[in-house]
């Protein structure tokens, strides 16, 4: 089995099991488009933010799994390989300092 973290941070596993899994230097990311939307009544603009594919996302690999963002996940449900940092733990300041499990 082999775990691949495609996001910018290392993900740190505590708890039960503390484990750290390194940030690869590959990143995955949904490709955006902007879209225009009307301007509230002050005259100031909005827009709206659409995801499409993915890009850096490598294709399937039986007994390969790689961490990506939640974004990521919820946009590619079918993929079984995916896996998202879960159950965040904090610091007293709010700081994500680790996560207890890695969610499907």
């Amino acid at each position: 089995m082999n775990v691949i973290n495609l996001t910018p941070h290392d993900v740190n596993i505590v708890g039960d099991v503390n484990r750290t899994y390194p940030r690869s230097g590959d990143l995955v990311r949904l490709r955006t488009i902007v879209k225009d939307c009307d301007p509230l009544p002050d005259g100031t603009p909005t827009t709206r933010t659409v995801f499409l594919d993915p890009q850096g996302l490598p294709d399937y690999q039986e007994g390969t799994y790689y961490i990506v963002s939640q974004l990521v996940k919820s946009a590619l449900p079918d993929r079984t390989d995916l896996l998202v940092p879960a159950d965040v733990v904090r610091d007293d300041s709010g700081n994500i300092v680790g996560c207890r499990s890695l969610g499907r």
